[in-house]
């Protein structure tokens, strides 16, 4: 069942608690306290910014960081519902795939040696060609 905080499901909860380490991000935290640096557009969450995800990750410098949590609205009507929320702006440039994919690309250079990445597994449907040269991969499907 799907659930807009998925790294506060148990199961997924303990294979985080397992395998972070180090400098750690998150740039959709919502209520979670997992990285050692948090984001979330909402200014209602305790997180260290509240800044669009894209400008959060624009903040490290490439390869600065060891591991990403990265669970963003997964899907158009959620980035849709989201920023209505806010009242921030709905429209072609946050309802589009480039919208995941520019984040992807981002990742990729801020991550260290991309030994781990913990990705919500929905994004993997949506990004196959995407790749993180990983040593390990986990994903909630």
């Amino acid at each position: 069942m799907p659930n807009k905080n998925t790294f506060s499901i148990k199961p997924i909860g303990v294979l985080i608690g397992r395998h972070i380490y180090g400098k750690s991000i998150d740039p959709f935290a919502n209520s979670n306290r997992l990285a050692t640096t948090t984001n979330d557009l909402d200014p209602d969450f305790d997180t260290d910014h509240h800044l669009d995800a894209l400008d959060f990750l624009k903040l490290f410098e490439d390869e600065s960081i060891d591991v990403v949590l990265f669970d963003p609205p997964y899907s158009p009507r959620q980035v849709s519902e989201c920023c209505k929320g806010l009242d921030k702006a709905v429209n072609m440039q946050t309802t589009q795939a480039s919208f995941w994919g520019n984040m992807k690309k981002e990742i990729a250079l801020s991550e260290k040696k991309r030994d781990l990445a913990i990705l919500n597994g929905l994004l993997k449907k949506y990004y196959p060609t995407m790749t993180f040269d990983l040593t390990q991969s986990y994903f909630k499907n």
